[in-house]
């Protein structure tokens, strides 16, 4: 019998930011891409990891950059990855990826692509810095399905884009033939940190839910998969349609660490891609394996359940009463980290905008402090909370409303 008393891990989906380096200028990038970082990992390290990925069981490897494909061995990365057995996904910004491009993606084993966009053009355009890039979007579209991959889409969720949520799907599911569409929230990280009119207050998740799922309920119709990112949720009346169509299940908690590992450029490792580098990074690649860091590292292994351990442990404020604590474990660990330092306490919660409302009130997050201007940064929040019906505040006139949403003429009403 075994005496190894470490907690057993089940990482089974990489998610990995090949450079830094991106050919676009988005202000709610979580990690301020632009240039690469100046110690970006080698071919030969790059060819390394992916060895060790495959060692410690990854089923499954997302490339992402800033722009994965602006890195000039990243096909020969993506080759290795698939001759490793593992299945090759790519996440990308969809700006001016050539027909060429797409096709060497495909012979080198990529089988997905999801491309990020962020409303409709205008509103596209004006996030990510650069005009034409909804567009090139579009063309990208083509690309990657001529040349035989499967297209998915994935957007960011806030005070601008979620006027845009009908409309997009309409585009996206009639013009781009989409297979899925990930949502997920715009938090506080990186370049987002500097833009807090642009992010959700807590009672406007009441307004963008009924939305999505209304969205949701067409898609299942035209066959496309609309699901939410792990940042937004949890536990509302459409949680079984938005984030386990098909299925009983609910939502069991942060997965970093746990399911997930993040890699970045650099060959930092973290239990996911998403978190802050510095409380989160449990080694590097070029000095210690990936099989130790994911066994050993504290930052990696924080969500492990431990026999005799309170589930509740770590969870305070709201989450730490809240009925569904056990499992649900305060929500994403990132969008409340982004928020406080810490996580265990996250207001960026379905159920818990629900319940409030039902007691006649709301919360109400503030600005702080400023984030540091690093990548995977974040800012400070404090919170309030308020009646329900108590005047908001004058000069936050980005206050997101159901009459802004925008949908599409035949769209019935509900």
């Amino acid at each position: 019998m075994s005496t190894d008393s470490r907690p057993r891990l089940r990482r089974t989906y990489a998610v990995w930011e090949l450079t830094l380096a991106c050919n676009l200028a988005c202000s709610h990038c979580g990690s301020r891409a632009g240039s690469a970082r100046p110690d970006e990992m080698s071919t030969a390290q790059a060819l390394d990891v992916v060895d060790q990925l495959a060692e410690v069981g990854i089923e499954e490897v997302t490339l992402i950059g800033g722009e994965a494909f602006l890195r000039r061995d990243w096909l020969q990365i993506a080759a290795a990855i698939t001759a490793r057995g593992m299945r090759c996904t790519v996440t990308t910004g969809g700006y001016k990826l050539s027909a060429a491009m797409a096709h060497g993606m495909w012979e080198a084993g990529i089988t997905q692509a999801s491309i990020s966009i962020d409303g409709m053009a205008a509103t596209h355009d004006a996030l990510r810095g650069r005009t034409g890039s909804w567009e090139s979007c579009l063309r990208t579209a083509d690309h990657l399905r001529a040349a035989g991959l499967a297209v998915a889409c994935n957007t960011q969720v806030n005070r601008r884009t979620a006027v845009d949520l009908p409309e997009l799907y309409d585009v996206l599911s009639s013009r781009l033939g989409i297979i899925a569409w990930q949502l997920q929230l715009t938090v506080p990280m990186g370049s987002a940190a500097d833009h807090p009119d642009l992010l959700l207050q807590p009672p406007e998740l009441l307004v963008v839910f009924p939305v999505i799922s209304r969205i949701a309920r067409r898609s299942v119709a035209d066959g496309v998969q609309v699901y939410l990112a792990n940042s937004l949720g949890y536990h509302g009346p459409d949680e079984s349609l938005l984030r386990f169509r098909d299925s009983d299940g609910s939502w069991q908690g942060c997965q970093a660490g746990v399911t997930t590992l993040g890699i970045e450029a650099d060959g930092a490792i973290k239990g996911c891609p998403s978190l802050p580098s510095a409380p989160y990074t449990g080694g590097n690649v070029r000095d210690r394996r990936i099989a130790d860091i994911k066994a050993t590292a504290p930052e990696l292994t924080f969500n492990l359940r431990r026999p005799g351990a309170d589930a509740r442990d770590g969870l305070w404020g709201f989450c730490a009463t809240c009925e569904y604590a056990d499992t649900c474990r305060g929500g994403c660990s990132w969008s409340a980290h982004t928020l406080f330092g810490r996580r265990g306490n996250n207001p960026l919660c379905h159920h818990r905008a629900l319940t409030l409302q039902r007691e006649g009130l709301r919360e109400r997050l503030i600005p702080v402090g400023a984030a540091d201007g690093l990548p995977f940064d974040y800012g400070r929040f404090t919170m309030v909370t308020e009646p329900a019906d108590a005047q908001w505040p004058p000069r936050d006139t980005a206050r997101l409303t159901a009459d802004a949403i925008r949908w599409p003429a035949d769209w019935p009403t509900p």
